[in-house]
């Protein structure tokens, strides 16, 4: 890959719809050189796809649901609530009866929020409390 095809990506990743003919006039080669060269970065792998990039939508498609069963052995219920709901992406808490002490539901808008907030509560718990995180897959009804 030569400077010539560098700058012919970099025209791509600008705006991959663009005419071959505005590409050219960009780095400075005829149509058919811009063309030849895409054609061969194509075949070689070194252009692998285009894509459609959309804005993030503030429908709840897009958003990642998931609980977290905390068993707390002697840690207050209440304090670890308080930790959760400074977060507004934690919808509810729950005590619950049996092995599990708290089920939290959340609505986070990407994983990296889940993991940041996940992580935010390990450091923040003692070590005999558990953490597990439930990612809900799918949804019916």
């Amino acid at each position: 890959m030569d400077g010539f095809d560098q700058k012919i990506i970099d025209a791509l990743r600008q705006n991959a719809r663009q005419s071959v003919s505005a590409i050219a006039e960009q780095v400075n080669l005829s149509r058919s050189a811009v063309s030849e060269r895409i054609k061969r970065m194509e075949g070689q792998g070194d252009i692998l796809g285009y894509q459609v990039l959309t804005p993030v939508s503030s429908d709840s498609s897009n958003t990642v649901k998931a609980y977290f069963e905390i068993v707390q052995q002697g840690y207050k219920c209440e304090e670890i609530a308080g930790l959760l709901m400074k977060n507004p992406e934690v919808k509810h808490c729950h005590g619950t009866s049996g092995e599990v002490d708290l089920l939290v539901y959340l609505e986070v808008p990407n994983m990296q929020r889940l993991h940041d907030i996940r992580h935010d509560l390990d450091v923040q718990l003692p070590t005999n409390v558990k953490v597990t995180t439930h990612i809900i897959m799918r949804e019916w009804g």
